[in-house]
């Protein structure tokens, strides 16, 4: 198995935070099954999402059920177990830093290790990954020049490394850095095979495409070149020739590198997985089959579950859905409420009606924080606040000082006089975009545009379907979005991820140059409590220029029929998905 080495933006489900955990090493295992079960056997899944690409790690590709689906057909390096610690698959490879000054790191391949058509993964698919993920050959400047790959990723980690030395045995490279690296041991992994990329891009095999990287110059803001065609296409199929709603007739574009490989797609319906009988490289699946089925509702989820016609659910939290599930528990239902490393947000993009500092101040004024909080968390978590923080959480240490000099005190409460005194008369027209199949964003949507017409605010619905909500962000249609973020639970590159000015996941193009130096520092920090510091410092710089407001933190919710053994939910990224392999049918 992978780790999902970046945040993903959900449009339904309840999201997460920004992981700011210190990265756990060694070897911390997944947590065993603690009932008996049988190998083989199929099982049911409700996902409140559609999916709509075989590749999770761009931008547009970056949301939860993609992630899920990619977690269980990719398998790498390493994963994240429920406690939040980092466990190397050595079944898969090896990687290990063989040097301090300057920092470097090997990466092994085993031998055997393949995609699902027979093809070994090796050296071409390490370069490939990391040609994407490094922005090595990208030369954007203010109005020239090209950006290639668009990952989710942050790529200012391996963006300071050279180009990497490739092993003699073809399943090896090395990767040496120009200066220190906190998130080395979470950096890299493998992600979309080089040889279909390399075929689809019109190359002649991947030995072409791992020419092409070699020979293609690092790229320079400062004096770029022009566009290298042959590079361009195969960053183009890359960045959108895994996208899909459908079974492809080509299964190039969905191999599989893990324990499952997908079988069939009901467009906007299903998903059915099947065990990849290859696969020896990780931890082993118990599950001959696994059927996703996309349910936005919760309440259709928890029928679904009531009726047979799913096994496990993580349905949108609320207290009438728990009383639900709780009265289903008599029939074998177990129910886990928990903590997620999770919130939800409302986004203002920098233009626009936003453009202007005042306009985006008076809007955050407008937003009844506290009512959203009562009318959507507080019956299932009593004590519930609205989050004051666009970094931390409440139980982090660092939470009650951040928050304190933030700047959030301002919006603790909607004010609207001061919101009018900020408009001067004007009635700015705002378009907001959600998930409005997410009863949950459609109630705070409700509740903000209430509140913002009383200050003169004219409230444009750009509420967007679940199976269009990947595409639909950051693409420039919207002022404001609701939504949220959900992370793997180690690491602090989520940071610059989503607020660095080239941050992959930038969606609303928030720059402060001052933030950006704050990231850069951040990311070749080790010390947790100077981590913290720069967090926080971000954190200010944020709020100061108006970003956004943050609402809550989620609270997680999934529940799993008494045929079912082995699903431990967990508090990051991946919740019920991260130890599929110890599912089991009783």
């Amino acid at each position: 198995m992978r780790l999902g080495r970046i945040p993903k933006a959900v449009g339904v489900a309840a999201a997460a935070v920004l992981a700011l955990s210190a990265c756990a090493s060694g070897n911390g295992g997944s947590t065993p099954t603690n009932a008996a079960g049988k190998t083989g056997g199929k099982a049911t899944v409700a996902e409140v999402n559609a999916f709509s690409s075989f590749n999770p790690f761009t931008a547009e590709g970056n949301v939860d059920v993609n992630g899920n689906v990619g977690y269980i057909t990719h398998s790498g390096f390493y994963y994240v177990d429920a406690l939040l610690k980092v466990v190397h698959n050595d079944k898969f490879g090896k990687y290990e830093k063989i040097a301090d000054n300057p920092l470097t790191v090997r990466y092994t391949v085993n031998e055997g290790v393949k995609w699902s058509d027979g093809e070994a993964i090796d050296a071409g698919d390490l370069l490939l990954s990391w040609a994407v993920n490094s922005g090595h050959y990208d030369d954007a400047g203010a109005s020239t020049g090209t950006t290639y790959f668009t990952p989710a990723a942050d790529t200012s980690g391996l963006n300071t490394t050279e180009f990497p030395e490739v092993g003699a045995d073809g399943r090896s490279i090395t990767l040496k850095y120009a200066r220190p690296y906190a998130e080395w041991e979470i950096a890299f992994d493998v992600d979309m095979p080089a040889h279909v990329v390399a075929a689809k891009a019109g190359l002649a095999d991947e030995k072409a495409l791992i020419e092409l990287l070699k020979s293609t110059p690092r790229g320079d803001s400062r004096a770029p070149r022009p566009v290298n065609n042959a590079l361009k296409k195969v960053a183009d199929f890359w960045n959108t020739g895994f996208d899909t709603k459908t079974l492809p007739n080509d299964p190039s574009l969905y191999l599989s590198s893990g324990p499952y490989i997908v079988r069939n797609i009901g467009q906007d319906a299903s998903m059915t997985l099947v065990k990849n009988k290859d696969y020896n490289w990780g931890p082993e699946a118990k599950l001959d089959e696994i059927t996703i089925r996309y349910v936005g509702s919760a309440s259709a989820q928890v029928q679904a579950l009531k009726n047979h016609e799913a096994d496990i659910i993580a349905p949108q939290p609320s207290a009438d859905t728990l009383e639900q599930l709780k009265a289903l528990e008599s029939g074998g239902v177990t129910t886990e409420t928990y903590g997620k490393l999770a919130y939800d947000h409302l986004d203002l993009n920098y233009t626009g009606p936003f453009a202007d500092k005042n306009v985006r101040e008076a809007f955050m004024l407008t937003v009844p924080r506290q009512d959203i909080v009562e009318k959507i968390v507080k019956k299932l978590d009593p004590g519930a606040k609205p989050l004051d923080s666009q970094l931390f959480l409440p139980a982090e240490a660092k939470y009650a000082d951040a928050a304190k000099a933030n700047g959030s005190a301002k919006y603790q409460g909607a004010d609207i006089e001061g919101a009018k005194k900020l408009l001067a008369g004007a009635t700015p027209e705002v378009r907001i975009m959600y998930d409005k199949d997410n009863p949950n964003r459609v109630d705070a949507f409700s509740l903000i545009r209430e509140s913002a017409a009383k200050a003169g605010f004219r409230i444009v619905d750009g509420g967007v379907g679940q199976a269009d909500w990947g595409s639909a962000l950051g693409g420039g249609s919207y002022d404001a979005a609701i939504f949220g973020w959900i992370n793997a639970g180690v690491g602090v590159t989520g940071v610059p991820q989503v607020f660095k000015s080239t941050g992959g996941s930038n969606y609303n193009r928030f720059s402060d140059p001052e933030a950006d130096r704050l990231m850069d520092e951040l990311i070749v920090t080790t010390d947790k409590a100077k981590q913290d510091d720069l967090i926080a410092q971000v954190d200010k710089r944020v709020w100061d220029t108006a970003y956004g407001l943050p609402l809550f933190q989620a609270v997680g919710l999934a529940a799993f029929s008494g045929r079912i053994t082995g699903v431990k939910s967990s508090p990051g990224e991946r919740g019920i998905w991260w130890n599929v392999w110890d599912w089991q049918v009783k």
